[in-house]
């Protein structure tokens, strides 16, 4: 049961998200033998002025065990 959460700066169309949101779908489908059914995608609109605050600090920086591609900036 796969549940994915995308959290990117606001201004994405719906568009851009639905297809984010298969391209995710196929991904797990194919990587982790998912059945499509069992599988949720979330996306989340972060302003950009609040990204550092809700989410590199809490998600990032204080999650560092979560994180399977770190990101190569640093807003610090």
């Amino acid at each position: 049961m796969p549940h994915v959460v995308v959290k990117l700066y606001s201004g994405r169309s719906k568009q851009q998200k639905a297809a984010l949101a298969e391209a995710l779908t196929k991904a797990l489908m194919t990587t982790l033998n998912s059945g499509k059914d069992s599988i949720s995608v979330g996306i989340e609109d972060v302003l950009p002025a609040n990204w550092t605050e809700q989410v590199y600090r809490p998600d990032i920086l204080g999650k560092p065990e979560t994180i399977y591609k770190k990101p190569g900036y640093d807003p610090l």
